[in-house]
């Protein structure tokens, strides 16, 4: 079964991952939905420093929106603020140093982000890490789970409070093609079993974060929810991470404006604001988050046994 769905995996990325298949799909783009002033609306977007995520502040900041930038590095978030300021001309963008997998940090960030600012319009969760080896954070936490996943689901929850006071809130994650090999696990939450695969473990919090999106819209219909994409980008996690992949599919990756088009389109335009909210996105239209016969649904039981360990989890690791 794993083979078939690995090689099913592969076959569709081939097809719909690259840049080609990014070109073939923009061309039945609206180019409308993304002619928008976003001025007087704030953004936060989380590792904005590079990658896709410094492509999507950058497109908002050109668009006039206010930018929060969450970052782990502080020169590198800096060097990054000074070029987005540059190229957009526009002087709201803010940079805020905070590492998701420190967990305790996260609830932190959050309190005092909302004591700060009295609005938030719109949440990408973009940050993500990928580890070669298991490593605990200071909390014992795996650290892969505690960015991708548990970091994930503390700041989106600790300013769904901001979100639900603005004006068309909306939270955008963005995720991966791997989970699509993955079903819902929920046990082994820190893969302290068994053999660590680095890439697996992010795959799994992948779909993990699809879960997440598809119960937080359910549970906050005021904002609108969405987890996309971004097909397979050059970006310097990538290399780092998955060498051999990065090495062999480089001249078919994306670029990272590429990669971040659906995340912005998510963000500002009003057609996606028309979609229905916890759906899962790619090149700017609603699409299955499982591949067919893959077996990787799973039940209402199963996703709500998963939200309880997280929102534990959560509770666990909270800064007092």
């Amino acid at each position: 079964m794993s083979l078939y769905r690995n090689s099913a995996w592969f076959l569709k990325g081939v097809t719909e991952f690259t840049k080609n298949a990014f070109i073939s799909a923009s061309k039945r783009f609206v180019e409308k939905d993304l002619e928008v002033s976003m001025a007087g609306r704030s953004f936060m977007i989380t590792g904005a420093n590079s990658g896709i995520g410094r492509a999507t502040a950058m497109a908002i900041a050109k668009k006039g929106g206010t930018v929060h930038m969450v970052c782990r590095n502080k020169d590198k978030a800096e060097e990054a603020r000074v070029d987005i300021v540059k190229e957009s001309g526009n002087k709201e963008i803010f940079v805020h140093i905070l590492d998701l997998s420190e967990t305790k940090k996260v609830w932190e960030f959050a309190e005092s982000f909302k004591r700060k600012y009295k609005s938030l319009n719109v949440l990408i969760n973009n940050a993500g890490c990928i580890m070669s080896q298991r490593e605990e954070n200071t909390e014992g936490l795996e650290k892969s789970f505690a960015s991708n996943v548990l970091g994930v689901y503390i700041l989106t929850k600790s300013l769904i409070v901001l979100l639900e006071k603005s004006a068309e809130p909306r939270v955008v994650t963005v995720s991966s093609g791997g989970m699509l090999v993955q079903k819902l696990r929920t046990g082994n939450l820190q893969t302290d079993r068994g053999r660590y695969d680095g890439a697996m473990v992010y795959a799994q919090n992948k779909r993990q974060q699809v879960v997440i999106t598809e119960q937080l819209a359910k549970s906050h219909p005021n904002i609108h929810f969405s987890v996309m994409h971004p097909g397979w980008v050059d970006t310097p996690a990538v290399a780092n991470a998955m060498p051999e992949f990065h090495s062999s599919m480089r001249e078919s990756l994306r670029t990272p404006e590429q990669g971040a088009d659906t995340a912005v389109w998510l963000a500002v335009s009003d057609a996606a604001a028309t979609m229905p909210s916890g759906h899962f996105y790619q090149d700017r239209k609603m699409v299955s988050a499982h591949l067919p016969l893959a077996w990787t649904r799973s039940s209402s039981l199963e996703e709500q046994k998963f939200m309880s360990s997280l929102e534990d989890l959560a509770k666990s690791h909270q800064a007092h």
